[in-house]
């Protein structure tokens, strides 16, 4: 029987290029007293930053099912106004991962994205943009996956993606052990990069703890950041409302999913564990300049309606 791939095992197998990174400081020259982050100023997303006081908005990977253009249209059908960009949405839709793919089939498809970094033109990248300036879409973060594997070329890559996206932060499901490499880069480029976490705990290279972000940052620039999965950290069994209340200077982003403890599913918004509310008021009350992005990720129907879903329950919360 041919050898299948999980998500997972896609990911670490050809995102040893396109990785996610981060830019120049969201945050260095924001007041402590304000909620929207300095890349936004202006925006659209700032004008709903005003009503909700916080940054809402999504992580395109919720929209994984569309391409690019059908995720800015949902976007501009829902008033989403600020994203994170998933390197989904920046690479050929046919090279994605695919439920259920052979080995050989996941060898073609890793070796037409080699070919396709290196034919890559930052016009390509420019137009990308363009696409997210015409919508009045915002651009807070270009997201993507580091592994060990990663070449310097294809590692620098990605901090050029970043460049021209003109993001000023890149988030990334990282490894531990590759930090070292990608705050070399980051100093370089003077890019923040945050690491985003999953619920692995039995992987002590995966982010997935308090510890696993501890270790990381350990003797590194002030460029290694924290992208907060508060689905994935409850699932983990910790605590995202205290984290958050001790580490939030370090903490760029959170990614907003619902999920049950003890490595539990994700639920629709208000049926898991994941304390959502609580979260949200917090960045809301304390004033931190801390965008928060919805990933839908649990079993729905329509995208555009449980991303809608989604975003009212958060709104409500902040309203309240």
């Amino acid at each position: 029987m041919p050898q299948k791939f999980n998500r997972r095992e896609w990911n670490s197998l050809v995102l040893t290029g396109l990785a996610g990174v981060f830019v120049p400081s969201i945050f260095a020259s924001c007041s402590p007293a304000s909620f929207v982050p300095k890349a936004l100023l202006g925006s659209e997303a700032a004008k709903d930053a005003k009503d909700l006081g916080i940054v809402l908005g999504v992580q395109t990977y919720s929209f994984r099912d569309r391409s690019l253009d059908e995720a800015i249209k949902a976007m501009q059908v829902l008033g989403v106004k600020s994203c994170e960009l998933w390197e989904g949405h920046v690479q050929p839709r046919n090279l994605q991962w695919s439920a259920g793919q052979t080995a050989a089939e996941a060898k073609a498809k890793q070796e037409q994205l080699v070919q396709w970094r290196k034919k890559l033109s930052m016009d390509e990248i420019r137009a990308i943009k363009s696409k997210f300036d015409t919508a009045g879409i915002s651009i807070q973060a270009y997201n993507g996956g580091i592994k060990d594997s990663i070449s310097d070329e294809n590692l620098d890559l990605v901090f050029r993606i970043a460049q021209i996206l003109g993001v000023d932060t890149i988030t990334s499901s990282a490894t531990v052990s590759v930090m070292k490499r990608v705050d070399e880069y980051a100093r370089k480029y003077k890019m923040r990069v945050a690491m985003h976490n999953h619920s692995h705990v039995s992987n002590a290279n995966e982010f997935s703890s308090p510890d696993s972000f501890a270790r990381a940052m350990d003797g590194m620039s002030d460029y290694l950041w924290i992208n907060l999965d508060i689905g994935h950290f409850t699932a983990a069994n910790f605590d995202a409302v205290s984290y958050m209340k001790q580490h939030h200077a370090k903490i760029h982003s959170i990614h907003v999913k619902d999920r049950k403890k003890s490595q539990g599913e994700n639920m629709p918004f208000g049926q898991g564990d994941t304390p959502i509310v609580q979260v949200l008021q917090l960045i809301r009350d304390n004033k931190w300049p801390i965008p928060a992005n919805i990933e839908y990720e649990y079993k729905g129907g329509d995208t555009e309606t449980e991303v809608g879903k989604c975003l009212d329950y958060c709104k409500k919360a902040l309203k309240a």
